[in-house]
């Protein structure tokens, strides 16, 4: 059984997206062993509790450096035996101490197709902001790996969704989350849970069962 630990900071859209996955039996063998939001009053933290879901709030203000708040994710993620951390809308920075303790062992969820809108800063509504202002015709979402450089670690899975010529910022950000986020993230869960993904230098090669 592959336990998940799963880092949310808003709403939580995307862990009930993994929460209905894992219920519904695509994603087979995993359990969400820990939800950690990064501020009180996260909407995602009543999703897990109304999953009877284990949640806590561990937030980075309560720590004076990002290398003691890594140590106490990464005392919080061995206590629960976590072999796979989601971070499904995480907003704050993670340092180098926990994203080398669990090195090929974090997937994150990014609104665009990286690596156009990305990086520090780009985060919530941004990447949505700035798909339109660019005028490209074409966004989505990624998951990757994460590295220490934000949103730079190696790509798992891609899936494009078309701009229409009256979106605006909100309407484009809930269609990638619909068709795109909700999609790719448990795929990618799913993926990792088989032993099928394997890491190559920047690329990630997926292999047949």
């Amino acid at each position: 059984m592959l336990k998940l630990g799963v880092l949310v900071s808003g709403g939580g859209t995307n862990l009930q997206a993994i929460i209905d996955r894992i219920e519904d039996s695509y994603i087979k063998n995993c359990a969400i062993a820990t939800v950690v939001s990064s501020r009180q009053g996260a909407y995602a933290l009543e999703r897990a509790k109304n999953h009877n879901i284990p949640s806590i709030c561990i937030a980075r203000k309560d720590y004076s450096t990002v290398y003691e708040y890594g140590e106490a994710l990464i005392r919080h993620f061995e206590q629960h035996k976590v072999g796979l951390i989601v971070m499904a809308g995480f907003l704050s920075i993670l340092g180098e101490n926990f994203v080398k303790k669990y090195q090929n062992r974090i997937i994150n969820i990014h609104p665009s197709l990286i690596p156009s809108f990305c990086g520090r800063g780009f985060y919530g509504i941004v990447p949505h902001e700035k798909a339109l202002e660019y005028g490209v015709k074409i966004s989505g979402a990624t998951v990757h790996f994460v590295d220490v450089e934000a949103d730079a670690g190696p790509i798992i899975l891609q899936k494009s969704v078309e701009i229409k010529d009256d979106d605006d910022p909100p309407t484009l950000q809930k269609r990638i989350m619909e068709e795109a986020e909700w999609d790719i993230l448990p795929r990618a869960i799913k993926l990792f849970s088989e032993g099928r993904l394997a890491v190559e230098g920047r690329k990630v090669r997926i292999k047949n069962n």
